[in-house]
């Protein structure tokens, strides 16, 4: 079972998506298991404040180095001697693909460091190296309000790869050739007086024509 394990302030963000259909299945199947530990819970003030200024100046606050880190070090408590890949989330991080969803999928723990504000102290990166191998990743070329989106993003990409999780292996679209352009019944649609049909090709049942039409389509698009 691949376990996923979330540092994030906003739990919440995370669990309704996490836990429906497929996602939701894979947990309740034991393919993988999302545990969240919460940087809040490791600060010493009274305040429950894990941001300060950042050193330099500049606008925004900045998420503090050892929050993070002892949220980390306790969620991967009971996980000595796994194959452990820790993912902190950069803009100018490497883009997360299907191959690096490919690679996470041989790891035992993978832990998302789900960051705030205009970002968090650099030394929870240096200190994130003695937990096991780092990835820094971009995930889409937007720049988001914090890491709970890419980080649900990496548990599906990674999920649905796993296998039994979609039921056959071919349900995972880029291991087939599959067109970006999808239809069902009915044959035809009556819309304010036009009609609108499925192309031929697709309702013949020639499988050498069916699969150069959707190459032709991928090509285009």
């Amino acid at each position: 079972m691949l376990r996923f394990h979330i540092i994030t302030l906003f739990k919440e963000a995370c669990e309704v998506y996490l836990s429906a259909s497929i996602l939701g299945r894979a947990r309740e199947n034991k393919k993988i298991h999302v545990g969240y530990t919460s940087p809040r819970d490791f600060v010493d003030n009274k305040w429950g404040k894990v941001d300060e200024r950042p050193y330099g100046g500049g606008p925004g606050m900045v998420m503090t180095a050892l929050p993070i880190s002892k949220a980390i070090k306790k969620s991967l408590s009971r996980r000595k001697g796994k194959k452990i890949a820790l993912v902190w989330f950069l803009p100018a991080g490497q883009e997360f693909t299907n191959v690096e969803a490919d690679k996470l999928s041989k790891f035992d723990d993978v832990v998302l460091v789900c960051g705030r504000y205009e970002g968090i102290d650099e030394r929870a990166l240096k200190i994130m190296k003695t937990f096991g191998t780092v990835k820094k990743y971009a995930v889409g070329q937007a720049t988001y309000t914090g890491g709970e989106i890419p980080a649900m993003a990496i548990v599906d990409a990674v999920t649905r790869r796993l296998p039994g999780v979609l039921g056959k292996d071919e349900s995972v679209e880029e291991r087939r050739t599959a067109s970006s352009e999808v239809y069902t019944r009915p044959d035809t649609l009556l819309w304010e007086k036009k009609k609108y049909s499925v192309p031929a090709v697709l309702k013949k049942g020639n499988h050498a024509d069916i699969l150069d039409w959707k190459q032709k389509k991928l090509s285009k698009s």
